[in-house]
């Protein structure tokens, strides 16, 4: 009882001091992701609706990474030059006609050409919301913020595919409407709370010697950060396969059905929800960012070793829980990185190339991931991610010691 009421203390203790305009901007990203049940069963609605084979359908998957990558490099280009708020309302308006035309879209070119632009418009939202995060953040209190607006972002996204595993079930249609109205109702938050607000300096969040070192440099000539941004990637093709690959496997090794892998999907969101704040808190005293970033890509790698002698329910959900506990300690600390690197002049192309890093796997991961599946069977995919796992660990542990 007494370890329960230390977590809670610790757990209140860690949104404390946070302002307004992050818990607003975590807000709309919660309504944003709660739509957001597209892409964990775009896998599944195109091999069994649309009859696509695993390899088209993980080309298809892909071309939602190709989208995301030039998303984050033209959002961050974007966010520099004219502000993070344009870029954001842009990003939130103008996804919805792709949803709400997206299931006119039956074969495999179409589709392609459909979730690429629809992940791009989407993808410009992520280096400017960072950019914001850290506008209206306190520098205290910056990893903090992310962690909250993350936070947000899971628990609407264990809402998602929850409520998209039912819908599914009547129609995979609805889960294209769906996405467009939580986007609709984000944007009007958005605009209604964060036009002409004013944040703090973003100077305040970097020290006068990084702004010294880094004043003005693009963070595409930032060698160290460029190499610890490759680490970032080989770790993220790991954990999104938790968007493609895995659903696969639950849906046609595990045999589950949609709302069984709807549910086991959201547990991923509710794991984080409940752990993110407080074990953030903990870690920011108790570890450094390097050590962070080494146990977290530890725990992905636990999260597919776990599965290679049994796909038992329970090991099913002891690996979404462990994948989770990685995701908690890698991404806030991926951007505090990234913001600890960078200036009020150019964060956007640090927050841009940190969103390319996570976006160069949603390439890789469905492609490379069904193409191992379906040729060399899912153990040897879990297998082929521990190794990778190894590879991104050692690389954290020698270019945080560097940065």
């Amino acid at each position: 009882m007494e370890k329960l009421k230390a977590y809670w203390k610790n757990y209140i203790s860690a949104y404390q001091g946070l302002s307004p305009a992050t818990w607003l901007l975590a807000l709309v990203m919660f309504i944003n992701q709660s739509g957001s049940m597209v892409l964990p069963f775009l896998g599944v609605y195109m091999t069994t609706v649309l009859d696509f084979s695993l390899q088209n359908a993980g080309i298809v998957l892909s071309t939602f990474g190709v989208g995301s990558i030039l998303g984050s490099l033209i959002g961050g280009w974007l966010t520099d030059k004219i502000g993070s708020y344009k870029i954001q309302a842009f990003s939130l308006f103008f996804s919805i006609p792709f949803y709400a035309i997206l299931p006119i879209f039956k074969s495999f070119e179409a589709l392609c050409l459909a979730i690429f632009f629809l992940s791009f418009i989407k993808e410009l939202f992520r280096p400017a919301n960072s950019a914001s995060v850290s506008y209206y953040a306190k520098p205290e209190n910056l990893t903090r913020a992310f962690s909250l607006n993350r936070m947000a972002l899971n628990l609407g996204y264990s809402i998602g595919p929850a409520i998209g595993g039912f819908l599914a079930a009547v129609s995979y249609d609805f889960l294209f409407y769906t996405n467009g109205v939580m986007s609709f109702l984000a944007g009007l938050l958005f605009v209604f709370y964060f036009r002409n607000r004013k944040g703090n300096a973003l100077e305040k969040v970097v020290s006068e010697k990084s702004k010294e070192l880094h004043n003005n440099r693009s963070a595409y000539t930032d060698g160290k950060f460029l190499l610890f941004s490759f680490f970032i990637a080989i770790y993220a093709f790991c954990f999104f396969q938790i968007l493609n690959t895995l659903p696969l496997f639950y849906k046609n090794v595990a045999l589950m059905n949609e709302k069984e892998v709807g549910l086991l999907m959201a547990f991923n969101g509710i794991v984080v929800f409940i752990l993110e704040m407080a074990l953030v808190h903990y870690a920011e005293k108790k570890f450094t960012l390097s050590a962070n970033m080494i146990i977290g890509s530890l725990f992905c790698g636990a999260a597919y070793l776990v599965l290679l002698p049994s796909h038992a329910i329970w090991v099913l959900y002891l690996s979404i829980f462990v994948i989770s506990i990685s995701e908690i300690l890698i991404m806030p600390f991926a951007s505090t990185v990234a913001v600890n690197r960078s200036n009020s002049f150019n964060r956007g192309s640090y927050m841009g190339l940190n969103g390319i890093s996570f976006s160069i796997a949603l390439i890789t991961a469905p492609f490379l991931g069904t193409y191992i599946a379906e040729n060399f069977g899912y153990t040897n995919l879990w297998i082929f991610n521990c190794v990778m796992i190894a590879i991104a660990s050692i690389g954290f542990y020698y270019i945080m010691k560097k940065m």
